[in-house]
């Protein structure tokens, strides 16, 4: 990573292995900037951009001198690792899914970073460093940090020809753990898995300024066009969603469901203690017309309270801070339990979700994503929506938290601090469990007269086939009460310097049969939440849409975007730096919105690191 001395410390083992890790140490020392770690079974070079190679315990000395290495004075704290990008895959795994870590393998990261001081003027904290592994300050000794944490990897999409693809078909997403999660990372001081930054959720973690609904529909469409900031070849189209928004007064009663999690992996204090706090908050907003039932899982299930009324806050809250973490993870049981909960306290034409919060490290009965994903598809069909809340670090599955919210026709949520819980909880608690429309899908069509190519910003584990669109048994995302939704382009007008890969058709050609001086056409669909059949909408994009000086909307748009691409260090980010969103930031002016200050400052922040 530029500007930065990381060393990666990666144990792989098989679970029933003999021995365990006795230490590891780092030597940079190798052919092509290799680094090596180091343990009781051998030296494994990583990174190297080669094969890895191997060799025995005691054939080389690996000692590491943290004063030599600093290269300059010693920081007054030593940051966190966080991520496991790179971590060494076992060659007998008995999984192959495309995640970070594979199942069966114990990941050992020990990611030891530079930090920088944060200058006077920057006020938000840079977190804390309590039971990371790193270098203590006094004597140097290393503290192992155990980090398992798990995420799908993303193929970022390329440019596609219009000649060969003129229709981009994608599910939207409301989720916003990705940000939060990442958020983490960065506050921490740790490395940033690119794995787990999705573009789109940085862009839909914060609220946009666009019309309430004027129409029926349960939400207005906005486009805008502008010129795209980090390729001069491109114009940036923006798609912005905005559901009506409804007064908590005006709200339908819920009928809520805690399943919690309670197992030995949601001891520390950024697991169930902050769960704890988080449905507490909750729970100081309902009134008696809701219903309440509390689950918890380890070895296995358990029934706190059935049924109980919203207006008897003190008994759900008592309940809610008498749970205790241990044992192991018999999620299975617990959601059953929990569906099984909320079908039976029903409530007819009110809002009837299951609330899970976990770190999504299940270990007993079904575990895996895959078989998640079919349990959860068979529950939603009940008519129970599902909200995933991802709590703490070092094993967070993220992987298996997101494929249960987008199956269980619910969203996802990363809850790293009080303030974060009270955002998804209390500030936005009507967009986290009121949805408005379901399968809510897009298609853009676009006109081979004007352009040639496009690449849709983000939602690569969101997109669907073309055929999909009008198809209404297919699932896609929900949008709840007040949510906005995102969604960004990159156009390649025809003419332009771009680089589109193009078909060669014999039988085929392209034929302009619409109108010439549109560019595109966005169409949607959605259902009602209680309904089975779509309706469809269309917004045709010309010229005309077109704007020289960028929206205020398109700007941060385009600032979150440019944000996960410089994290994630992707090959599309043309010009994108941290330095060049602060200066696409700087004229707008958002210290009024709490949320949009914080990300400016952890733009600052990762600058000053030489992103």
């Amino acid at each position: 990573m530029k500007n930065r001395k990381r060393f990666l410390c990666t144990v792989t083992a098989v679970l029933t292995a003999a021995g365990m890790l006795s230490g590891c140490s780092a030597d940079s020392s190798g052919d092509g900037g290799a680094e090596y770690v180091t343990t009781n079974a051998g030296t494994v070079a990583v990174n190297s951009g080669g094969d890895e190679t191997y060799s025995a315990a005691g054939d080389s000395d690996n000692s590491f001198n943290p004063n030599a290495d600093r290269g300059g004075d010693i920081p007054d704290y030593v940051p966190q690792a966080n991520g496991n990008s790179g971590v060494l895959q076992h060659a007998d795994s008995s999984e192959s899914d495309g995640n970070a870590v594979n199942g069966g393998i114990v990941g050992v990261e020990a990611d030891r970073l530079m930090a920088e001081e944060a200058p006077a003027d920057d006020t938000y904290p840079t977190g804390s460093t309590e039971g990371a592994g790193g270098w203590t300050e006094s004597s140097y000794s290393y503290r192992e940090y155990f980090n398992t944490e798990e995420y799908n990897s993303i193929v970022e999409s390329g440019y596609k020809s219009v000649a060969a693809n003129p229709l981009s078909t994608f599910s939207i997403d409301v989720d916003t753990a990705s940000y939060a999660n990442v958020r983490r990372m960065i506050q921490e001081g740790g490395y940033i898995n690119p794995d787990a930054v999705r573009i789109e959720e940085f862009i839909n973690y914060f609220d946009y300024s666009y019309p309430q609904p004027a129409t029926d529909d349960p939400f207005s469409v906005t486009t805008e066009l502008s010129d795209c900031p980090w390729n001069d070849e491109t114009k940036l189209l923006l798609v912005g969603l905005k559901a009506e928004d409804i007064q908590r007064e005006e709200r339908e009663p819920l009928n809520l469901v805690f399943l919690i999690d309670v197992s030995g992996s949601m001891f520390s204090e950024d697991k169930l203690p902050l769960v704890q706090k988080a449905f507490s908050m909750l729970t100081d907003t309902l009134t008696e017309d809701d219903r309440i039932s509390i689950v918890t899982y380890a070895g296995e299930e358990n029934v706190v309270l059935k049924g109980t009324s919203g207006a008897d806050k003190e008994k759900i809250k008592d309940a809610i801070n008498s749970l205790e973490a241990g044992g192991s993870t018999y999620g299975e049981a617990g959601i059953n339990r929990a569906y099984e909960l909320a079908e039976k306290y029903f409530i007819k034409n009110g809002n009837n979700r299951v609330l899970l919060a976990t770190d999504g490290d299940l270990n007993v009965g079904l575990s895996s994503e895959e078989e998640l994903t079919e349990l959860i598809e068979e529950k939603r069909e009940s008519g129970v929506f599902l909200s995933v809340l991802g709590f703490g670090t070092g094993n967070v599955k993220d992987n298996r938290m997101e494929a249960l919210a987008d199956h269980g026709n619910g969203n996802y949520s990363y809850i790293d601090s009080e303030s974060e819980a009270k955002k998804v909880l209390v500030e936005e608690m009507s967009g986290t469990l009121y949805t408005v429309a379901k399968d809510v899908k897009i298609q853009v069509e676009f006109n081979p007269a004007n352009v040639s190519g496009y690449r849709l910003v983000g939602y690569e584990n969101r997109a669907l086939a073309d055929e999909d669109f009008a198809d209404d048994t297919k699932d896609a995302g929900e949008i709840g009460a007040g949510h906005t939704v995102t969604a960004l382009y990159e156009i390649v007008p025809n003419g332009s310097g771009t680089s589109i890969p193009e078909a060669e058709l014999k039988y085929q050609q392209n034929t302009v049969t619409g109108n010439k001086d549109e560019l595109l056409t966005v169409s949607l669909r959605y259902k009602q939440p209680d309904g089975d059949k779509s309706k469809l909408l269309s917004v045709p994009v010309t010229m005309e849409n077109y704007s020289a000086k960028m929206p205020k909307n398109m700007t941060f748009a385009a600032a979150a975007a440019e944000f996960g691409m410089v994290l994630k260090e992707s090959e599309f980010r043309g010009s994108a730096s941290c330095g060049q969103i602060l200066e696409m930031l700087e004229e707008n002016g958002y210290d009024k919105d709490d949320y949009k200050s914080e990300f400016v400052y952890l733009v600052r922040t990762m600058d000053k690191r030489g992103y």
